[in-house]
Order: C-alpha cells, then sequence, then structure tokens
C-alpha cells in the first residue's frame, strides 16, 4: 500500500535513481567484531515501524502535518522545526519502509557496536537533520513533503565504510549471495548517489515541486556520518 501524495520527495538508500535498484543488494554483514547486543538500532527500527502504522491511519492529512516541507520551514522554521525530526521516521510506503530498516539493521548494530548506545543516538538524529539540510539548500521553496530515515541511515553508511572498510559485507547479486569488502559496497553506493546528486542540483521552479529521490539528503547524511565517525571513533579501534 503506497499512500503517499503524489508528489513526495522520498529518502530511500537503496534506490539509485526513480526507477532502478542497486545491482548489488546488501543482506547481511559481518558482525564477528561486534562486543554487545543492539539496542538502539532495534528501537529505532520500533519508532520507525510504529510512526508507519499512524501514517496509515492518518493518510495525507498525517504525512502534510508531520513531514519536512522546506517552504513551509522557510517561512515558518520554529513552527516548523519538530518535522526535522518526525520526518525521519516517516516513510512513503511498505517497501520504502522495509528497505530502510533492512539497511539499518545491516549497519546500524556495528556502528552502535563502536560508538556506544547513547553516542549513537546522537549520532543518528545529527546525521539526519544534516541530511535534511542538505536537501533543504537545493530546493528551499519546495513545497514537496520530505519523508524517510535514509538520511540518517546514510550517515550510518558514512560511519561504518570509515570504521570496518573491509568488513565482508554480504550482496545479493542476480540469484547468489557474495561477500564483498564494505569499501567496495559503501563506495559504489555513494558514487552512485553522488552522480544522481549532480543532475539533482539543476532545479528550477518548475522541477522544485516533483517528487522523487532526496539524493542531496543522501549525500549530506553521508558526509555527516563519515566526518563525525572521523572526529569521535574510540581511538583504539580504529579500522579494523
Amino acid at each position: 500500500m503506497d499512500f503517499r501524495p503524489a508528489r513526495t520527495m522520498i529518502l530511500r538508500p537503496w534506490r539509485t535513481d526513480t526507477e532502478g535498484t542497486l545491482p548489488m543488494f546488501p543482506v547481511g554483514d559481518d558482525n564477528s567484531q561486534r562486543r554487545t547486543v543492539p539496542v538502539i538500532t532495534p528501537i529505532l527500527i520500533g519508532l520507525n515501524v510504529l510512526m508507519f502504522l499512524a501514517e496509515l491511519g492518518g493518510g495525507d492529512q498525517f504525512i502534510m502535518q508531520w513531514a519536512f516541507i522546506p517552504a513551509d520551514f522557510a517561512a515558518k522554521p520554529i513552527a516548523n522545526l519538530p518535522t526535522i525530526f518526525t520526518a525521519m521516521f516517516m516513510h512513503g510506503g511498505w517497501l520504502h519502509l522495509v528497505g530502510n530498516m533492512l539497511f539499518l539493521w545491516i549497519f546500524g548494530d556495528n556502528v552502535e557496536d563502536r560508538f556506544g548506545r547513547a553516542k549513537f543516538l546522537v549520532f543518528y538524529l545529527v546525521a539526519g537533520i544534516a541530511a535534511t539540510f542538505a536537501q533543504f539548500a537545493l530546493a528551499t521553496h519546495s513545497t514537496v513533503p520530505n519523508v524517510g530515515a535514509s538520511g540518517a541511515i546514510a550517515g550510518v553508511l558514512g560511519a561504518y565504510i570509515l570504521m570496518f572498510p573491509r568488513s565482508r559485507v554480504n550482496v545479493l547479486l542476480g540469484r547468489q549471495i557474495v561477500a564483498m569488502p564494505a569499501v567496495i559496497v559503501l563506495g559504489m553506493w555513494i558514487v552512485l548517489q553522488l552522480i544522481s546528486g549532480v543532475g539533482s542540483i539543476a532545479y528550477t521552479d518548475e522541477t522544485a515541486n516533483v517528487g522523487g529521490v532526496a539524493y542531496m539528503a543522501h549525500i549530506g547524511g553521508f558526509a555527516a556520518g563519515f566526518l563525525m565517525a572521523f572526529l569521535f571513533r574510540p581511538k583504539a579501534l580504529d579500522t579494523v
């Protein structure tokens, strides 16, 4: 079921364009280095699911109230401040939700383990904020609702590629599952986002109000996550 308005800007890390999906789809990773049981990651997943169920009940009216709408924020930033956070937990449909939560489950637990639970929660929210403002800077006057967790999840990917570059990520390639280094899988992902993001910069008054994939949010979240991981990762546990 996809109930979002016809024109919606979605944050979906596993899409490379509005038609196709990644040729490599991650399905798991190596958790042998993890020392603790993840707590924040499943809580975040649960909050995303609960918010999505609320969307199912509230429909378009709920989305328009709680999604981040750049033009509304530009006009009344204080009044629309909560939507920076609520939009991080909203999704445009079941497939959008499942894809984002799969990425968060695969990569979030290891980053949480490395940062620690409290720091990981702050890290996740800051990455999401950075992603939102990256997209906002591109289309300040857009009236398209922005929804999706993948700006924050892109931050997780940015931290993961720095902290675990040689960790094996299981990816679905055609009909088989292949283990590949994280630096290759996530490196290809961010390159694709950059290529797509360059095209999205060519916004005009007409295209700014057309829905699609929020590539600049992905890029902004990834960059923020990478930078925070570089600055605040435990020094004794550098890339392994």
